[in-house]
């Protein structure tokens, strides 16, 4: 079936500021044995009283939800180096470790942080046992430290600590990957809570769920949070003249704006990737048809015709084409549209439903809710070969959202009972649940690199 059409009406917009009542917690699933084994060692405090936030301990859970990574215990560490120099490159080589994470953090006079880490070759510092030598600048032989990936120094203000241990997760993600890390974003998602004066809330969260903030609340239903490209704005449904229309929020301000308030219904927002355009869903013809609306002029392109229903549009990473929902063949299926020439094809074949579709950033992978016998699943197609592979065991899983780096999926599944956030690696090998505490939590969506 195309998926529900739910609408909502903001009442109170809140300041980012407010810090909502609760958190998201991750839970891992699956996959933890089948990545790739790291050191990051807790990095050593050099001043007094308690640090305000564990570097090391943030940095080890950014690279185990990537899917990627599997950081060794502290307890089973051969050693606790705190510089490259003190690294037994031997003893990490004989538990498999081929990369490690070492670091200092001092206080500075003004009150900030002065962090110092390096990332270090495991591999290449055993071959050399850390003696290699090179010429200087002057001539005279030094060691090397060739095993050293990098080594930086940062000064951080107190409330910055976290971020910055994202930051740092970044950077040795793309540094052993190759491929940029996406520690640095956020999720906003719809909460749902029955017992509130306002049940539905709209919140944003660092993508690990914490920092969360409320920024919308109402006594109506919510739905459809999707990030501008510059992850200033949201785009969102409201119902606040008794029928659906389309939203637009800057986060930082609170300022908002309506986008389109035709008859019948307007959903399904989703920005262009240069943000000038935003592709819709409207009804005003009878049957829901996809458009796309200019953000500078306001006017109003219509895309998809006929007597189907035609929903969920995606952009393709070039801004060309879009991806979307349609029920034209009898029961749902996505199709690809070219907006040059409005030429249609399908391209999902395998399972009863296909629905929900979004390509990855790299243009490789269509990830969509896929129906088969065993319900509905995230499952992901090989846009070059056809091939499918359905990432997800968990139950009723709808409203897929990417990573900015193409990585990770975030969507809403069903837990006890209840609607929950979960993640799956791209690869399938790696799955995390982030439970709310104090509602049902649904339509994710991930932000943009920020």
């Amino acid at each position: 079936m195309i998926k529900r059409v739910i609408v909502g009406l903001f009442m109170v917009v809140m300041s980012l500021s407010q810090v909502a009542h609760a958190s998201l917690e991750l839970v891992i699933t699956e996959g933890v044995n089948s990545a790739r084994p790291i050191g990051i060692v807790p990095f050593k405090w050099e001043g007094t009283g308690k640090l305000p936030e564990d570097i090391a301990a943030v940095v080890a859970s950014d690279l185990q939800r990537s899917g990627k990574f599997n950081p060794i215990a502290t307890s089973k560490m051969p050693q606790t180096p705190y510089s490259d120099s003190d690294i037994d490159f031997s003893a990490w080589n004989k538990m498999g470790v081929d990369s490690l994470v070492t670091g200092t953090i001092s206080q500075a006079e003004d009150g900030q942080y002065i962090i110092q880490y390096q990332l270090a070759d495991i591999v290449r510092g055993q071959l050399s046992n850390g003696k290699n030598k090179a010429l200087d600048e002057n001539g005279q032989l030094v060691l090397s430290k060739d095993y050293l990936l990098f080594s930086k120094r940062a000064v951080v203000p107190a409330k910055r600590l976290r971020e910055y241990a994202h930051r740092i997760s970044d950077l040795v993600y793309e540094k052993l990957t190759g491929e940029k890390g996406a520690f640095l974003t956020r999720i906003a998602y719809v909460v749902v809570n029955s017992s509130s004066n306002y049940p539905y809330q709209l919140r944003i969260a660092d993508y690990d769920g914490y920092n969360e903030r409320l920024v919308l609340r109402s006594k109506q239903p919510l739905m459809s949070p999707a990030w501008s490209p510059d992850g200033r704005k949201l785009a969102y449904v409201s119902f606040q003249t008794g029928r659906a229309e389309l939203y637009m929020m800057d986060i930082y301000t609170g300022k908002t704006e309506v986008l389109t308030a035709f008859p019948r219904h307007n959903g399904a927002p989703e920005f262009s990737p240069d943000g000038k355009k935003l592709a819709l869903v409207l009804s005003k013809t009878g049957t829901l048809q996809v458009y796309i609306l200019d953000l500078q002029t306001r006017k109003l392109k219509q895309i998809t015709s006929g007597r189907s229903n035609n929903t969920e549009p995606f952009w393709m990473p070039d801004g060309q084409s879009l991806v979307f929902t349609s029920d034209r063949g009898g029961l749902p299926q996505i199709y690809k549209v070219n907006l040059s020439n409005q030429s249609t094809t399908r391209l999902t074949w395998q399972g009863s439903q296909n629905l929900g579709g979004q390509v990855t950033p790299d243009g490789r992978f269509l990830i969509m809710v896929n129906r088969s016998q065993e319900g509905f699943n995230i499952a992901k197609q090989d846009l070059e070969t056809g091939a499918v592979q359905v990432l997800t065991k968990t139950q009723l899983d709808e409203s897929p959202s990417i990573a900015p780096n193409g990585g990770m999926v975030i969507y809403s599944s069903m837990f006890n009972g209840q609607n929950v956030l979960s993640m799956v690696s791209i690869d399938g090998r790696f799955k995390a649940r982030l439970p709310a505490t104090n509602g049902r939590v649904k339509a994710p969506a991930w932000s943009p690199f920020l």
